[in-house]
């Protein structure tokens, strides 16, 4: 009977790690084109639709920032050397489980661009419509950020119009953006510090200069 159960484990193990070995690489690259459309989505057209402006780039590769325990993957958008938008990668516990997101964020913090759904454990029908409803994701298209505030209304008065029959999903949804949106504070706090500290080392070196001409 040991043995039995020895070998039914060994051959029940090998099949897993086989078959695991096989959809490793597959499962790794749909999930890169799934974070590349994504990033698309919310950074390669203006809030209005319209195509951005030629020699405007995206990195490539992902910056990580760590705030609260959490980690926050996000892509930069570049025009002539400087950043005009930020994609940010958003986890929330929504009903289900999970809830990732990737926000679109302008530069100037005055719109979301948009939002795109990458991973989600909600109920079909109800929850999972976050990805499918037209009139709520629509919401989060150049949302305007200084005349909406990010909490699910019902009435909808100033805020967001939550998904029928899905207040939680939807509380959970609003509350990935905001999150991206602290994320996004404390980057670009992050960048004035170094931009400082790099113009505080410039001067230095310029003042040194000075004083070793001067003698």
């Amino acid at each position: 009977m040991v043995l039995c159960l020895f070998g039914t484990c060994l051959f029940c193990s090998a099949v897993l790690g086989g078959v695991y070995a096989l959809t490793k690489e597959p499962i790794e690259q749909t999930n890169a084109k799934i974070l590349q459309t994504a990033v698309g989505q919310v950074l390669l057209r203006n809030a209005d639709g319209t195509d951005i402006k030629e020699g405007t780039a995206i990195l490539e590769a992902p910056d990580v920032l760590e705030m609260d325990g959490k980690s926050y993957e996000y892509y930069t958008q570049v025009e002539n050397d400087k950043p005009v938008a930020y994609a940010i990668k958003s986890t929330v516990v929504g009903f289900g489980g999970p809830l990732t997101l990737m926000v679109g964020i302008s530069a100037d913090r005055k719109l979301v661009l948009n939002t795109s759904v990458l991973a989600h454990s909600e109920t079909p029908g109800l929850g999972a419509k976050c990805t499918s409803d037209e009139k709520f994701m629509s919401q989060w298209k150049g949302l305007q950020l200084e005349s909406t505030k990010l909490e699910v209304q019902k009435p909808v008065k100033d805020g967001i119009d939550a998904i029928t029959a899905s207040t939680i999903t939807s509380k959970a949804y609003t509350s990935a953006v905001a999150n991206a949106l602290a994320a996004f504070d404390k980057i670009v706090a992050g960048q004035t510090v170094s931009e400082n500290a790099e113009e505080a080392v410039l001067e230095e070196t310029n003042n040194v200069e000075q004083e070793v001409e001067n003698e």
